[in-house]
C-alpha cells in the first residue's frame, strides 16, 4: 500500500478559505475518483515556514491506481488549486511506501 502526501502552505489571510475548500470540495471530489482507500487532512504545528501548513494524506491500495491519478485526475486537480489560490499556497508531493 501507498500513500500519496500533499503538503501545502498556505499564506495566513487565505488558510481559512483554503481549509474550507479543501473540506468541502477538494477532498470529496479526490475521493470520488476511486482511486484511493481513505484519507486524513493534518495540521503541523511546527512548521518551519511562514503561513499555515497543511498535509493531505490519501491511501492508495497499489502503484496501478496511483499512476491512474496522476495520469487522468491529477492536471485538472492541481490546476484548480492554482486558479482559486493563486500565489497563496505552495504545494510539494511524496509518495510514500508503507513498510509497517
Amino acid at each position: 500500500m501507498l500513500l500519496y502526501n500533499v503538503t501545502s502552505i498556505i499564506e495566513d489571510a487565505a488558510a481559512d478559505r483554503w481549509l474550507q475548500w479543501m473540506q468541502e470540495s477538494h477532498i470529496p471530489t479526490v475521493m470520488s475518483t476511486g482511486k484511493f482507500i481513505s484519507h486524513r487532512l493534518l495540521k503541523v504545528v511546527d512548521s518551519p515556514n511562514e503561513g499555515v501548513t497543511y498535509c493531505a494524506q490519501y491511501a492508495v491500495e497499489n502503484m496501478a491506481d496511483y499512476l491512474d491519478y496522476q495520469e487522468i485526475y491529477a492536471p485538472a486537480f492541481q490546476a484548480e488549486v492554482a486558479a482559486n489560490f493563486e500565489n497563496q499556497v505552495v504545494s510539494f508531493r511524496t509518495l510514500m511506501e508503507y513498510v509497517i
